[in-house]
């Protein structure tokens, strides 16, 4: 079984946890026999949840009862020890026991611990937390999404580099845009930051991307662009805007078919063009952020997202390391 790809798994964090993770390793392993699960948590809950479900040469479980609490903050978490779920997970990786992590758990905690492991990856002095979003053509990597609130136009390249690299580990026939959010399409607009940065990016000759120069969020799901660059801070707010927006469209729409008799007629009329609609912002199909930039892959589920979107995220993991990510940034850096 040498040739899986051996996922740790803190079974311990999030909502629900860790039925919905283990659920969410029984759906992934019906459509994918091709990796191991290193399981992180209490083995008397997890054991009977797994049984007669999968085969025992497709997991590990590595006992402990303690875990991070989603209301500790960060430093907290990382006091709470290295026998909790979230540090035995991350240190397996250190260990090259397994060849990525994921954790349901204390976003916070999840980077410290993370950072206090592992080591960053030559030449890269800031990681990023980086997420797919979807597009009219396809997907997008847009990064950062809160890991670093002030960024140099030195960290945007870098955060550049990487985020070409992860779209082409998932994507490997496709060559991405890389464009840097701004408020502004022409060159003059922005701060001193990004300004540099455009320039940075626009006398760097690469193979691995083309740099398309600025994007403005009102055309970050139009598609031409596939590896979206902005500072936390910005793409922290891009996010909570584009989830806040997708949850309002659903919801109105819902209401609007559900609301009155015309609105049922004629959501039963259009009920399989309105699956499609739903299926495309469903939250579970994009779940799964990556925390790149460390010399291991660490990949953060969302903490209130059920055992479907956990799975999705396992497919994340799965195709990072297939896609060898590591590896491209290094080469590419």
């Amino acid at each position: 079984m040498s040739d899986l790809i051996k996922i740790a798994v803190d079974a311990m964090g999030g909502d629900g946890s860790p039925k919905k993770i283990i659920d969410g390793i029984i759906l992934n392993h019906s459509f994918n026999k091709n990796n191991f699960f290193k399981i992180f948590g209490d083995k008397k809950i997890i054991s009977p949840l797994l049984d007669g479900k999968i085969s025992k040469e497709f997991y590990e479980i590595i006992h402990t009862e303690k875990k991070i609490e989603s209301t500790d903050s960060p430093l907290e978490g990382a006091k709470r020890g290295k026998d909790t779920s979230m540090w035995l997970a991350i240190q397996s990786v250190k260990d090259k026991n397994a060849d990525i992590v994921i954790s349901a758990g204390n976003t916070g905690a999840l980077l410290v611990v993370s950072k206090l492991n592992l080591k960053m990856i030559e030449n890269i002095d800031k990681p990023a937390l980086s997420a797919l979003w979807p597009n009219k053509k396809g997907m997008s990597v847009v990064l950062d999404l809160g890991a670093n609130i002030e960024c140099s136009s030195k960290n945007l390249l870098d955060f550049s580099i990487m985020g070409a690299s992860l779209y082409t580990s998932l994507y490997p026939k496709d060559k991405p845009n890389v464009a840097l959010l701004n408020i502004g399409s022409e060159e003059l607009k922005g701060n001193e930051t990004i300004k540099e940065t455009y320039q940075l990016l626009n006398d760097k000759k690469s193979g691995n991307y083309n740099f398309a120069g600025y994007i403005e969020g009102n055309h970050l799901m139009d598609g031409l662009v596939n590896v979206i660059v902005s500072d936390g801070f910005t793409g922290n707010v891009a996010l909570k805007t584009a989830e806040g927006t997708a949850n309002f469209i659903t919801s109105e729409l819902k209401n609007a078919m559900t609301g009155s008799f015309l609105g049922k007629v004629s959501s039963l009329l259009n009920i399989s063009n309105l699956k499609k609609f739903k299926k495309r912002l469903d939250p579970r199909l994009y779940n799964g952020a990556i925390f790149i930039g460390l010399d291991s892959p660490v990949v953060k589920s969302h903490g209130g997202t059920d055992h479907v979107g956990f799975s999705n995220s396992l497919d994340v993991c799965h195709r990072i390391v297939k896609g060898n990510l590591i590896e491209k940034i290094k080469q590419n850096i």
